[in-house]
C-alpha cells in the first residue's frame, strides 16, 4: 500500500503537508499489470491520474497514416493523466505497459483543489511538464539524426527510465527489437542493423537477454548524455 512518506519522496508532491498528502490518496486504488496492456486510451476521458510504482511504460500515438508513434517514456516514480486535472479534456494518447508494472490509481478533484491552494505544487506541476516538453522537443529533433544516433539515444532513454538512479548504463528490459526501433523512430530492419553493428563494435552487450551500454563514450561524442 502506498504510504504518506511514499508520495512525498516523489518530487511533484515533496512540497505537501501530511494532511494534504492524505487527501492525494483518500480511496487510491493500486494495481499490477503485464506487458503489452493498455493502461489509458486516447480520447478516453480522464477521471483520474495514475502514479508508477515500479515497470516500464510508453507513451504512443498514431500518425494519419497509422504508423505508431513513442512520444515519451515512464517509470518508476513518474506521473501520467495529470493533464486531466488541468482541463478536464480527452486523453492526448496512450499509455502502455512495456514490461509488468504496478501502478496506483489517484482521483482528480483532490489533485485539482491543492492545484488551485498550493502554489508550491502548482509550481512542481508546471516544472514537470516544461521538462517533458523539453525532453518531447529533445527526442523529436533527433529524428533527422542517422540510424546509429537515434538508437544510442533510445537505449540510453531506457536505461535511465529502467534505473532509480537515472543511469544510462543500466540494464535494458528485455524488450522485442520492434519496440526498441519504435522508441528510436526506425523501420525494425534498420534498428537490427544498428544494433548489430553496436554489438561487434563493444559499444553495446547482452547478458541474460537484457541489452546494456558498455561504452558511453560513443554517446558523448554526439552530446546524447543530459
Amino acid at each position: 500500500m502506498l504510504s504518506r512518506d511514499d508520495l512525498q519522496a516523489i518530487s511533484l508532491f515533496e512540497s505537501l503537508e501530511p494532511d494534504q498528502l492524505d487527501q492525494i490518496l483518500d480511496r487510491h486504488r493500486e494495481s499490477s499489470h503485464q506487458a503489452d496492456q493498455v493502461i489509458v486510451m486516447e480520447q478516453d476521458w480522464g477521471e483520474s491520474l495514475f502514479l508508477l510504482c515500479d515497470g516500464l511504460a510508453k507513451v504512443r500515438t498514431y500518425t494519419s497514416d497509422g504508423d505508431e508513434v513513442v512520444m515519451s517514456l515512464l517509470g518508476a516514480g513518474d506521473v501520467f493523466g495529470e493533464m486531466a486535472a488541468l482541463d478536464g479534456d480527452a486523453r492526448s494518447a496512450d499509455v502502455v505497459a512495456l514490461t509488468p508494472l504496478r501502478l496506483v490509481k489517484l482521483r482528480v478533484p483532490p489533485f485539482a483543489a491543492l492545484l488551485d491552494k498550493q502554489a508550491g505544487f502548482a509550481l512542481a506541476l508546471a516544472k514537470l511538464e516544461a521538462s517533458r516538453l523539453r525532453d518531447l522537443n529533445r527526442r523529436f529533433a533527433l529524428q533527422t539524426a542517422d540510424a546509429t544516433t537515434r538508437l544510442l539515444d533510445a537505449l540510453a532513454y531506457l536505461a535511465r527510465k529502467s534505473s532509480a538512479d537515472n543511469d544510462p548504463q543500466a540494464p535494458i528490459p528485455d524488450l522485442a527489437q520492434l519496440e526498441i526501433a519504435l522508441i528510436a523512430g526506425l523501420a525494425r530492419e534498420t534498428a537490427s542493423r544498428t544494433l548489430s553493428k553496436l554489438r561487434s563494435r563493444g559499444t553495446v552487450s547482452e547478458e541474460s537477454g537484457r541489452l546494456r551500454l558498455a561504452d558511453l563514450q560513443p554517446l558523448e561524442k554526439r552530446g546524447l548524455l543530459l
